[in-house]
């Protein structure tokens, strides 16, 4: 995407499942094999009442958003913060929510609000990320 074509208030919002695939490749990619995450038995005994996606593979669904296709292929991530608000579950639809905040056109950059919302339209990620284009 040219950074022309990117405005202020700008919204892009694309759905995808969380499946137990995506959690199992992600605690075996990174080490983290939290029962919460693998263990239906366990995880049910827990706050969440059952297993639950990691929140970074969560958030990393906006990074796969961010240079796949808004703003699209060669973006480069500077910064994300994020607040952890509400669990996935596992099978859940969710929504990546994306709002250009600002645009430097000269430093090709862009600051986006990034979300992450549930099928009940709650958030479940709230945060910012900085990318370059």
């Amino acid at each position: 995407m040219n950074i022309d074509d990117i405005y202020i208030g700008q919204v892009y919002e694309v759905k995808r499942i969380v499946t137990d695939e995506m959690v199992k490749l992600f605690a075996e990619a990174t080490g983290d094999k939290n029962p919460v995450h693998l263990d239906e038995e366990y995880a049910k005994n827990t706050i969440f009442g059952g297993r639950i996606a990691h929140g970074i593979l969560s958030l990393g669904i906006i990074s796969s958003v961010l240079g796949m296709e808004f703003p699209g292929a060669g973006t480069i991530y500077l910064m994300q913060n994020a607040k952890f608000r509400r669990p996935v579950y596992i099978g859940e639809e969710v929504t990546v929510k994306l709002i250009v905040k600002e645009v430097d056109r000269e430093k090709r950059r862009v600051l986006l609000e990034t979300y992450v919302v549930k099928e009940n339209g709650e958030n479940a990620i709230e945060g910012e990320a900085l990318v370059k284009i």
